[in-house]
């Protein structure tokens, strides 16, 4: 596991972990969208929205930028910039699958207060 900024730099914050659900769900979206995982990777990052102020975002990159962290996990590359990594330092990103919802979710420990949706947050 790399945790690497492209520049060669090594980390030194907590890392960012990614579930193996998560990471087999990604892939397998990069794949139908042709992307090369060698090279792509899921870009998570935080901006601003929401009730709480800040939201969570995700999508896929075809290679990190210069300043980006990247984590490795599963197969999985994930870029994180360094705006973002402040407020998402020692998360997890999972994948919940059930009855009343499916998707990617992100537990935060930095996260102080959430909105009733869920979807935005305060740290």
């Amino acid at each position: 596991m790399s945790t690497d900024s492209a520049d060669g730099g090594a980390a030194t914050r907590p890392e960012i972990e990614v579930t193996e659900a998560a990471a087999e769900q990604a892939l397998s979206l990069l794949e139908s969208e042709g992307m090369d995982d060698d090279e792509a990777g899921l870009r998570l990052f935080v901006q601003q929205g929401g009730c709480a102020g800040l939201s969570y975002g995700m999508r896929f990159d075809d290679s990190p930028d210069e300043d980006d962290t990247i984590y490795n996990h599963h197969g999985l590359r994930v870029f994180v910039d360094p705006a973002s990594l402040k407020y998402i330092e020692g998360s997890i990103l999972d994948f919940e699958s059930g009855l009343q919802s499916q998707g990617f979710h992100v537990e935060n420990p930095n996260v102080v207060s959430e909105c009733g949706c869920g979807e935005s947050f305060r740290t």
